[in-house]
């Protein structure tokens, strides 16, 4: 890539950039440099629009009526069909419905019983890596603590374990695509290829990885995998999730979550559960519409481009950024976290200060939003449908000044959310 080295380069890029008009999708605050897509997405202009219909018209006029008259009864089937292309699934495989934890435990309760029930019978180990997201791995653990039959989950250290903890009492390899704290993208076939080969599944949390990097869950043969909406796709706070069941396992997914929702005849109001067919398997409870909705506005925008495009902008404004921190900061002590390898990043960047929290807090202040987390990490989230490469130089030159100045109080209180 040739270097940028000014402003103007950067607003040069941005007039040839074939997303700059996406960026009028959103509604972006004066005088905010927005780098934590990675933890919740902007807000689409739309959203507003649609959530007072709901709640005006669909809500306030129709009321009950709107559960068939305004499709909400089907809004989890057909949002997931519009996600579906996103992750390299098929219609039919995908519904947006509950949290990624309440589906990660749906999927991992799946791939145990199918192994139990089949040639995995007797194996008795979850794999995953203990930089996973806390929560996957809590969900992991109490499943198998309330099943209590033997499970049990093993944790690696390092992406080289994960070959050799994959052995023949291995049941399920669950490991999240792209990490939360380093953006470390793993090579999901190559992975997927392995657990089958040895005889286990594998359940891929896709929070990071939706609306980011490219997926293609079948080509990699994946078994089960879950993610949220309200990151990169832009759903909103507390947007609901999704899950992902191919063709191949829907007869025989299975979990203790047997909500009325999953039922095959629900208004039957019928003692003892019959689970319906296909996708809808992997619904609970009754859905919360207005949040639904809005994840809609989020996912209309990807429909008018395609992942490549967006994942071509990423890994620009990615290595501009690490480009610019390095050869400006550099006399800092920030160290880099997130894989240099294109193969290897998702769309954040994060680099280590000894101050990291304060530095944020500072950069915050300013109005530059990323997100901090344990230890010592400072996150930049890049979401190429409305950052621009003046968003990333100006964030940089801030970021500098400081630095430079050491403008942050280290005795500041930490936020409940950091």
């Amino acid at each position: 890539m040739t270097a940028v080295t000014t402003r103007a380069d950067c607003v040069a890029r941005d007039q040839r950039d074939p997303l700059r008009a996406l960026r009028e999708r959103f509604d972006l605050p004066d005088g905010i440099i927005y780098l934590d897509g990675n933890s919740l997405g902007a807000r689409p202009k739309a959203a507003l629009a649609r959530a007072q219909e709901v709640v005006s018209r669909e809500w306030g006029q129709d009321l009950i009526k709107s559960w068939n008259t305004a499709g909400w009864f089907d809004l989890p089937k057909r949002l997931g069909n519009r996600l579906a292309p996103l992750i390299g699934a098929n219609e039919g495989e995908v519904v947006v419905t509950d949290t990624t934890s309440l589906n990660l435990f749906k999927a991992l309760a799946a791939a145990l019983q199918l192994q139990a029930e089949g040639a995995g019978a007797g194996r008795r180990t979850i794999v995953t890596e203990r930089s996973n997201f806390p929560t996957d791995i809590y969900m992991a653990e109490g499943l198998t603590q309330w099943l209590d039959r033997g499970y049990r989950v093993r944790l690696v250290d390092s992406v080289d374990e994960i070959p050799a903890a994959v052995d023949a009492d291995c049941a399920v390899l669950m490991l999240t695509h792209v990490n939360y704290r380093t953006g470390y993208q793993h090579d999901m076939a190559e992975l997927t290829r392995h657990a089958h080969a040895a005889g286990a599944l594998a359940v891929w949390d896709l929070a990071h990885s939706a609306g980011a990097v490219p997926v293609d869950l079948h080509a990699a043969n994946a078994d089960f995998a879950v993610g949220c909406t309200y990151k990169y796709l832009n759903g909103g706070p507390g947007a609901p999730a999704f899950i992902w069941v191919p063709q191949r396992h829907q007869a025989a997914f299975a979990h203790p979550l047997t909500g009325w929702w999953s039922h095959a005849k629900p208004f039957a109001m019928s003692h003892g559960f019959a689970a319906c067919e296909g996708i809808g398997r992997a619904l609970c409870g009754t859905q919360p519409v207005l949040s639904l909705a809005l994840v809609e506005c989020g996912l209309e925008v990807f429909e008018e481009t395609t992942m490549a495009a967006i994942r071509e902008k990423s890994l620009g404004l990615t290595d501009l950024f690490i480009e610019l921190v390095e050869s400006t900061c550099g006399d800092h002590p920030l160290g880099l976290v997130t894989p240099r390898e294109h193969a290897r990043r998702g769309s954040q960047a994060s680099f280590t200060h000894p101050h990291g929290y304060a530095v944020m807090a500072a950069l915050i202040a300013r109005g530059v939003i990323g997100d901090y987390r344990e230890p010592e990490i400072m996150r930049f989230g890049f979401t190429p449908l409305y950052t621009s490469f003046a968003d990333v130089w100006d964030a940089v030159a801030i970021l500098k000044d400081i630095l430079d100045r050491e403008a942050y109080d280290t005795r500041a209180e930490r936020s409940a959310v950091t």
